[in-house]
């Protein structure tokens, strides 16, 4: 690798927006399936996180896509790069995590 070029990889998820009550943040909850190591159910968990939400454009319910970020504050370590789909509509398709 030469000198100056450095790749980032950006690690996202599709979470569900929960609760938009503070300025330029919103609370979401990311929701997956894990199967039980000896009895092999699958069991739904959730993580309920912070993300950092520059334009305030995100609405309860809806479904964003979260990219991690430098920690804005203790809790916020994640920020919404795209909306994908609004409450009753489909905004945008997921599109590998280039959306900025």
């Amino acid at each position: 690798m030469s000198k100056g070029t450095a790749t980032t990889v950006e690690h996202g998820m599709v979470a569900r927006v929960t609760s938009t009550s503070m300025d330029k943040t919103v609370g979401v909850v990311v929701e997956r399936r894990v199967k039980h190591p000896i009895y092999g159910k699958y069991l739904n968990r959730r993580t309920k996180l912070l993300a950092h939400d520059e334009a305030n454009k995100c609405r309860i319910g809806d479904v964003v896509y979260i990219v991690s970020s430098r920690p804005v504050s203790k809790r916020k370590l994640w920020r919404v790069s795209s909306v994908i789909e609004r409450t009753g509509e489909v905004i945008a398709e997921i599109s590998g995590g280039d959306g900025k």
